[in-house]
């Protein structure tokens, strides 16, 4: 399955299903059991740990909507750029309900071996959302 085409439905469907729907088992069809998730943490997450995290935050933003809006694909890379949109309605990281609408946005940078993705890149940036929860001011001087 390394025709582009392929591996950009494949990242649409599982991210529609486990993002969008909270079937965060649909990854399985995507990501590869040896799967490691970069972002701001200095350690990386694994597999379950990218599934708790889903699940996490589906909980707090239990309409959230998660819109891929590019897919680029070159040989075993792909540069996923995305964002999304919900209401805070549970608790977030010891952050209480605020009900505050939010939008954030970001990239998602994966490597594929074969027909899975065993790693990704994932930047954006985490003060948005706490910006916009009310917990932090940010371009405030």
């Amino acid at each position: 399955m390394s025709h582009p085409d392929a591996r950009r439905e494949l990242i649409a469907k599982a991210w529609t299903a486990a993002w969008g729907e909270g079937d965060v088992d649909a990854l399985d069809t995507l990501l590869s059991a040896a799967y490691l998730r970069h972002n701001q943490d200095p350690h990386p997450q694994d597999l379950e740990a990218f599934k708790a995290s889903i699940v996490s935050t589906r909980s707090a933003f239990p309409d959230l909507v998660t819109t891929i809006d590019d897919i680029v694909i070159e040989g075993d890379r792909a540069a996923i750029r995305w964002h999304s949109n919900g209401t805070h309605q549970n608790s977030l990281l010891g952050v209480p309900a605020t009900k505050r609408r939010v939008k954030v946005s970001g990239a998602t940078f994966a490597r594929f071996e074969g027909d899975r993705i065993v790693e990704e890149h994932v930047t954006w940036d985490p003060r948005a959302l706490l910006s916009a929860l009310g917990v932090i001011q940010v371009g405030q001087d």
